[in-house]
C-alpha cells in the first residue's frame, strides 16, 4: 500500500522565508507611510500644482524606464543579496533628507524630485533582485504559496501603515512620518544580512539537494563552497560560462526577445503595461484630487489605504482558491478584465460620498491586483530557466513599469488643460481595454502551473 504524502510544512517555518518574508513586511509598512507624507507634503505643504505633483510620480517612476534592463543583466551577475541590503540603505539615506531640509527650513518640490528618482533608482535593482532571489531559495511547486505569503505581508502593512502614517502625518507633520520609512529599510536590510548564516555564504535552504543545485547560476556560483565532485561541477561551469559571457547589449535583448517571443509572457506583459499606462493617467494627480478637489484629511485618506490593504489581504488568502476553480490563465483574464470598472469608481467621488466611493474603489482593486499579480508572477517564475531569472523579471518590470512614467506625464499635462477630475476619467475608460491581450492570448488556456524544467519548456 502506497504512503500517504507528507504534508509539507508551512513556509513560515523555513527560516530564509521567514526572515525573506518579514524583511518585506517592514520595509512595506515603511513604504505605506511615506506613500501618505510624500505626496501630501507636494500637494499641501508645498502647495505643487496638479502638474507638478503629477511630475513627481513621473519622476519616481522614471529610472524603471531608463535602468530596468541593465538591471536585469546586473542581478544575474552579482550576488542578489547584496543588492537588496544596498537597496534598503540607499533609500534610508535618501529618505532621511527630507526631514533635515525640513528642519532647516529648505525644502522644496526639486529635492522630492531628486529622493524620488534616487529612490526609483534603489527600487529597479531591489525589486528585480528580489523576484529573481525567491526562486533560490523555494522550489517552484512553493512559489505560489510563497508569493502569497509575501502578498498577505504587503497587504497587512499596508491595513496598518496606511491608517498609521494618516494619523503620524496629522500629529507629527509629514517631514516627520517620513522618518518612519527610513528606519524600516535599515531594519529590512539587517534582516536580509541574516539570511545566510554558513560561512561559505551559500543559501541556506530545505530544498532537495537537485534543487539546492539548480538554484546557483554562474552570478551565485562563487559565492558556493562546494563538499562534493558535483558542487565543484557547478562552480567549474559557471566559471567557463562567466569567462565567454556575451556583452549587456546581447544580454538586455535576450531578456526582451524571451518574453516578447512568449506565448505566455508577451500577452502578460503587453496587458499589464496598458494597465499601469492608463490607469496611472489619473492616479499621477490623485493627491491633489483627494486634498484640494474631494477636501479630504491625510487620515481619511490612511484609512482608504488601509481598506485597500484589507483586499489584498483578502487577495492573498483565497488566490490559491480562485486559481484552483477557475485554473491560473483564466484567473489572469478575469481580473484583468475588472481593472477598468474599478478605475471608473474613482472620479465619481463627490466630497459628500468620496470617502465611501474611494474607500470601495480601494478595497476591490487591491483584492482584484493581488489575485492578478500572485497567479502571474507565479506562472512567470515557473516557466523561466533559472539562470535567466534576473533578465526575465527586469524586462517584464522595464515593460510593464515603463509605461507608468508615460501615463503620469500624460495626467500631469492633460490635467492642466481640461482639469482634475476629467483627466482621471480619461485614464479609467482607456483602462477598460487592458485585458484584450490575455483574452486573445494563449494565457486564457492555461490550467496550471507547469511543472516541467522550464529549460525544457522553453
Amino acid at each position: 500500500m502506497a504512503s500517504p504524502p507528507v504534508p509539507r510544512r508551512s513556509l513560515f517555518r523555513h527560516p530564509n522565508f521567514a526572515r525573506l518574508w518579514t524583511a518585506a513586511t517592514v520595509s512595506l509598512f515603511g513604504t505605506q507611510v511615506s506613500q501618505i507624507a510624500i505626496p501630501f507634503i507636494a500637494a499641501v505643504l508645498l502647495n505643487a500644482s496638479a502638474g507638478e505633483v503629477g511630475l513627481l510620480t513621473t519622476i519616481e517612476f522614471l529610472p524603471f524606464l531608463l535602468f530596468t534592463l541593465p538591471a536585469g543583466v546586473w542581478v544575474d551577475r552579482f550576488p542578489k543579496r547584496r543588492i537588496l541590503v544596498i537597496g534598503d540603505l540607499g533609500r534610508a539615506a535618501m529618505l532621511v533628507s527630507i526631514p533635515i531640509a525640513y528642519a532647516l527650513g529648505s525644502l522644496t518640490i526639486w529635492q522630492l524630485y531628486v529622493v524620488g528618482f534616487v529612490n526609483g533608482l534603489m527600487t529597479v535593482f531591489f525589486d528585480v533582485a528580489d523576484q529573481s532571489y525567491l526562486p533560490t531559495i523555494l522550489g517552484r511547486d512553493e512559489l505560489v504559496e510563497g508569493n502569497s505569503k509575501l502578498q498577505i505581508s504587503q497587504s497587512s502593512a499596508q491595513i496598518l501603515g496606511q491608517p498609521f502614517g494618516g494619523g503620524i502625518v496629522g500629529l507629527l507633520t509629514a517631514p516627520v512620518a517620513v522618518l518612519v520609512d527610513a528606519v524600516s529599510y535599515l531594519g529590512s536590510a539587517g534582516l536580509i544580512l541574516s539570511i545566510r548564516e554558513r560561512a561559505s555564504g551559500a543559501v541556506a535552504t530545505d530544498r532537495r539537494p537537485s534543487d539546492a543545485v539548480a538554484a546557483f547560476d554562474a552570478s551565485e556560483a562563487d559565492h558556493v563552497a562546494p563538499s562534493t565532485a558535483a558542487g565543484a561541477s557547478v562552480v567549474a561551469e559557471a566559471a567557463a560560462a562567466a569567462g565567454d559571457r556575451p556583452g549587456m547589449r546581447a544580454q538586455i535583448l535576450d531578456g526582451l526577445r524571451f518574453i516578447l517571443g512568449h506565448e505566455y509572457l508577451g500577452n502578460i506583459a503587453a496587458t499589464t503595461a496598458t494597465s499601469n499606462l492608463f490607469t496611472n493617467i489619473g492616479m499621477a494627480i490623485f493627491p491633489v484630487y483627494a486634498y484640494k478637489v474631494l477636501l479630504l484629511t491625510p487620515a481619511a485618506v490612511g484609512t482608504m489605504g488601509g481598506l485597500g490593504g484589507a483586499g489584498i489581504l483578502l487577495g492573498a488568502i483565497v488566490a490559491n482558491r480562485v486559481q484552483a476553480r477557475l485554473g491560473i490563465g483564466r484567473t489572469i483574464v478575469l481580473s484583468a478584465a475588472a481593472f477598468g470598472p474599478i478605475s471608473l469608481l474613482v472620479p465619481l467621488a463627490t466630497p459628500e460620498l468620496g470617502f465611501v466611493i474611494l474607500s470601495a474603489s480601494f478595497f476591490l482593486g487591491g483584492l482584484n491586483n493581488v489575485i492578478y499579480n500572485v497567479s502571474q508572477v507565479s506562472l512567470r517564475q515557473a516557466i523561466t530557466p533559472e539562470h535567466f531569472l534576473g533578465r526575465m523579471n527586469a524586462s517584464m518590470r522595464f515593460l510593464v513599469w515603463g509605461t507608468i512614467p508615460i501615463g503620469s506625464l500624460i495626467g500631469a499635462g492633460l490635467s492642466e488643460v481640461i482639469g482634475v477630475r476629467p483627466t482621471i476619467w480619461v485614464g479609467g475608460v482607456l483602462a477598460l481595454f487592458a485585458f484584450l491581450p490575455v483574452l486573445l492570448s494563449p494565457v486564457r488556456r492555461v490550467k496550471t502551473i507547469p511543472n516541467d524544467e522550464p529549460a525544457a519548456a522553453a
